[in-house]
This record gives C-alpha cells, structure tokens and sequence, in this order.
C-alpha cells in the first residue's frame, strides 16, 4: 500500500506540472546558435492500444513523455550544425520557395535525425539516446553500456531527447487525454481539407511546399501541429517492430505535402532505407520529463490500462 501511495503521488504530480495544453520549452545552445523546442505533455499513462489502425495494435504507452509540438526546423538544424559541427545536410528547397528559417527540415536520414537528438542530449548534459562509432557508423547498444534496454537495441534509456518510438508517434498523433481514438491527427474521423497553413486542417495533397511548421494546419487533442501532412516524419521503430538490427528499415508516418488523405489517417504506415534524403522527409523530437522519475512511473502505472474509446462519425 505504501508502494502505491508514493507511485500514485508521484504520478499526479508529473501529471499535474504540465496541462496537456501547455507547451514546455527546452532551450538549446548559446549566443548566436541558441534555439529552443517546444514540446507538448502526452499523459494518460497505461493506455489500451488502437487495434484499427497500422500496424495492430499500436499506440499503447505506459509512461508520460513530451513530443514536439512542431517539426524540427531549418534552423534548428543549421545553428546544430554550427554549435555541434554535426555536418547534417538538407534538401535545397529554393526550387519550392521554402528554404526559410522556419520551414521544416528535408532531405532528413534517420541517422542524421538521430545524429541531432544526440546533440540535444550532450550539450544539455544528457546520456546520448543513439550509438555511433568512432567513424560516425550506427551501431546498437550492448549490454556492457550503461542504459541498455534489452528489448530496444536502438535508444539508451537514460537519454532525455530521442526519436519517437512508432507507439509515441502515434498515441500523440490519433490519440487523445480522454483515451478516444481518432482516425486523423486534427482530432477528428473525417478526412481534413487541404489548407496551405494555418487553418483547421493539414498540409497535404498537392500542395507546393511545405508551410511554415507553426503555420501548418490545426492540432492534434494532444496539440501537436502537423503530424498530418507538411512532411512525412521519421521515427525510431524498424518497420517490422524490432529495434534490433542495424541496416533495418525504419518507419515513416504522416505524409507529406504533396500526399493525398489517405497518407494521413492510422493505416498511413510506411517504411524507408536509412540514409537515402527525400524531398518531403523530416522529424519531430520526443523526450521525457525526467529518466529516472519516469521509469518509476512505468513500473507503478505499466499494469493500469485505460480502456479506450473509439467515436465515430
């Protein structure tokens, strides 16, 4: 009983330092090279998995995190780039008039994506979430590294900023507090019109660049923006579910600018190599509130699923 008094208090107050309409700020760098991310709170700790989407089921997560309420920016790479020397390179998108500051990321590999969150962990003084070599070569986790989670081989469990696994992807795109399930990330089952930003909606289907990513179509229950179109979006899970090989295929999701509708609801799940760029690919970034708080918090709230709703139109 003592055991689950701490764990409850502990839960409530996590819980209760961030709204899931407050954005937390994470701040990056110095002088010219400073930039900040904004992140939104996913609670609801325990939740049942979505068993209409793909893959099925999908979308159960045990702990609280944070998500990126945006995509990571154009800038955000470059002034990385110049604070860490990380080298990541992006699409030229002078051709589609979208090379702005504010414009999302493209032309993003996994490994660089993974390259950036590291550097969000060391320069915060953070564990770094992805392994590479002394070459800049991937690698996985072994279990002689401090942090090795033997059923993810991909992130280290003591880093703050990672990749969002496929389920956090997903539980923050078509989830929602309440526990219901929505077939689009707009909090909704209907398929939203196309908007070129800024608008209840998503960025999507023809357009002819991606919008501006604080101007990019209406938030998710959770308040992201635009895990619906304006680019499709790399996440840390291999697309067969397993974090456990090296040169695996990861999974895409969300769409991009110039796809249709059907990119954007729950069954939208695709896959791409690691290294080739693409035009209208790109990332958000996850974390969480802190490591060690958090893992107490899945061993007290793993076993209490929330029974999910779905609502239909």
């Amino acid at each position: 009983m003592k055991k689950q008094l701490i764990i409850s208090i502990l839960a409530a107050f996590v819980t209760a330092q961030v709204t899931p309409s407050q954005t937390i700020t994470e701040t990056f760098g110095s002088g010219t090279n400073q930039f900040s991310i904004d992140f939104v709170r996913v609670g609801n700790p325990g939740n049942a998995a979505d068993t209409t989407g793909l893959p099925n089921p999908v979308g159960a997560v045990s702990y609280i995190y944070n998500i990126g309420k945006y995509e990571v920016s154009r800038d955000m790479i470059n002034k990385a780039n110049a604070a860490g020397g990380l080298g990541i390179g992006m699409w030229d998108m002078s051709p589609y008039g979208a090379n702005g500051a504010n414009r999302p990321a493209t032309g993003i590999t996994w490994y660089s994506a993974a390259k950036f969150v590291n550097y969000l962990n060391s320069s915060s003084g953070n564990k770094e979430a992805y392994k590479f070599d002394a070459s800049g070569n991937f690698q996985l986790w072994s279990s002689t590294d401090a942090g090795y989670n033997a059923n993810n081989l991909f992130r280290n469990s003591l880093a703050k900023f990672f990749l969002a696994s496929l389920d956090e992807w997903y539980k923050a795109a078509y989830g929602s507090p309440s526990g219901i399930w929505y077939n689009y990330p707009t909090g909704s089952d209907s398929a939203p019109q196309a908007v070129s930003g800024g608008s209840v909606g998503a960025v999507y289907n023809g357009q002819g660049a991606p919008a501006d990513i604080t101007n990019a179509g209406g938030l998710s229950p959770y308040g992201t923006m635009a895990q619906g179109g304006n680019v499709w979006e790399w996440v840390e899970t291999a697309y067969d579910g397993i974090n456990d090989s090296v040169g695996e295929v990861r999974t895409v999701r969300g769409g991009g600018w110039g796809n249709g509708a059907y990119d954007l609801v729950v069954t939208g799940n695709s896959s791409f190599p690691t290294t080739p760029t693409n035009v209208d690919f790109g990332f958000r970034v996850a974390s969480v509130p802190e490591p060690s708080a958090l893992s107490l918090l899945a061993v007290g709230l793993g076993g209490l699923a929330i029974l999910a709703r779905r609502r239909r139109v």
